[in-house]
């Protein structure tokens, strides 16, 4: 009697999946791309729009106006950074947006005078002198330098003496809406420097580019929407940064994040200034494209404006603020085309309604109506949680 071996199972090359294999594959499902990368595609569809389909389809009017409003969405920007993020309302970004606006205005000005030469403004408000801290702005150079260094200056500044005072909600608000007033009344006060109540305007060359020129302009539009997506696409990445969790954190609930080790004030300010750096180069971008910046484009009205745009695109969101102040400038001009004397009207119902109805601006209504629409998870979760029915 010979003995038989038990018959073992056939070896097969399929293994049971391990832990981390279903892990990395949980990370691929449509889902979780669509959380993470969901943004930057959209940021891809908004610049084909902006920089491919609008120079081929508008006027050259109407895309000096679309080149306006993306000056003021770089504003925006920054805003959402801040405020909506940062939980920082800042009503004076009309500062910032008019430090760079001047600084370039101020160097069109001396590159249309010529070497040597002072801008007309001087010649017929004062007596043809021109301040020694005009000078270094013939440099184009110097100027770019300027539209960066100086905001971030002032605002590393003024945030730091806000900020580690712990001075927040209302009475930052209001004291940043206050350095606006000052910064327009400064202006208007100085007519024989920076051009009084008129502010600078009647601009012929842009770095030795003829402004007249259409496809000067054209690339004028361009290069503002360009930089309006390069921002887009630095704060996407910032906000799912480590950087951009502490923000939100000490948003909601700063003294926790003080408790953990941080400074509340130091995340405050990064925000702050990177906020204001927007607002400048929004500010040096719109005054080739407009003509013209003015103590009206840089004061608390002008500030409000921006806050308003932000709001009614959504301030928390990734493309809500550069949306809603796009919005608010086709807005404006729009309407005050068709109604000059009741497109204010029209503005502030526009505002009411969106504050009563969406607080969170108009890109909370994807979320509302998606949470309206009951998805194949929740169904599925349903049906596991239902009792059992015993069978007699």
């Amino acid at each position: 009697m010979t003995d038989t071996a038990p018959l073992e199972p056939e070896a097969t090359d399929t293994a049971a999946p391990t832990a981390g294999a279903i892990e990395q594959a949980s990370r691929f499902t449509p889902a979780k791309l669509v959380s993470s990368y969901g943004g930057l595609v959209a940021i891809g569809v908004l610049a084909l729009i902006m920089l491919v389909w609008a120079p081929g389809a508008l006027s050259t009017f109407r895309l000096g106006n679309l080149g306006k409003y993306c000056a003021w969405a770089l504003a925006g920007i920054g805003i959402g950074l801040a405020w909506g993020r940062g939980g920082m309302l800042v009503m004076g970004q009309g500062v910032f947006f008019g430090l760079g606006g001047y600084a370039m205005a101020m160097h069109m000005k001396l590159e249309a005078a010529g070497p040597g030469n002072v801008p007309d403004f001087m010649q017929l408000y004062g007596n043809g002198t021109m301040p020694a801290w005009w000078g270094p702005f013939r440099s184009g150079p110097f100027t770019l330098f300027a539209i960066i260094a100086l905001p971030a200056l002032i605002s590393l500044i003024l945030g730091y003496g806000i900020l580690k005072r712990r001075v927040k909600g209302a009475y930052f608000a209001i004291l940043t809406q206050a350095l606006a007033v000052a910064f327009a009344t400064l202006l208007i006060s100085t007519i024989k420097q920076t051009g009084g109540f008129n502010g600078l305007n009647t601009f012929s060359t842009f770095f030795g580019q003829n402004l007249y020129d259409e496809q000067v302009k054209k690339n004028l539009y361009l290069i503002t929407a360009a930089l309006m997506i390069l921002f887009l696409v630095v704060i996407w990445q910032l906000y799912r940064s480590r950087y951009g969790e502490l923000l939100v954190a000490t948003r909601d609930q700063e003294e926790r994040v003080r408790f953990l080790g941080y400074d509340p004030a130091n995340i405050k300010l990064v925000a702050f200034v990177l906020a204001a750096i927007m607002a400048s180069i929004g500010g040096a971008m719109f005054v080739p494209i407009a003509g013209i910046i003015s103590p009206s484009n840089v004061d608390a009205a002008a500030s409000i404006m921006m806050i308003a745009g932000v709001a009614l695109g959504g301030r928390a969101s990734l493309l809500g603020p550069a949306l809603g102040a796009i919005a608010v400038g086709y807005g404006q001009s729009t309407l005050s085309e068709q109604f000059p004397g009741q497109w204010t009207y029209f503005q502030g119902a526009l505002f009411i309604f969106v504050i009563l109805l969406l607080p969170g601006g108009i890109a909370s209504v994807w979320p509302k109506l998606k949470d309206l629409v009951p998805t194949r998870s929740a169904a599925v979760a349903t049906v596991e949680t239902e009792p059992e029915v015993a069978v007699a």
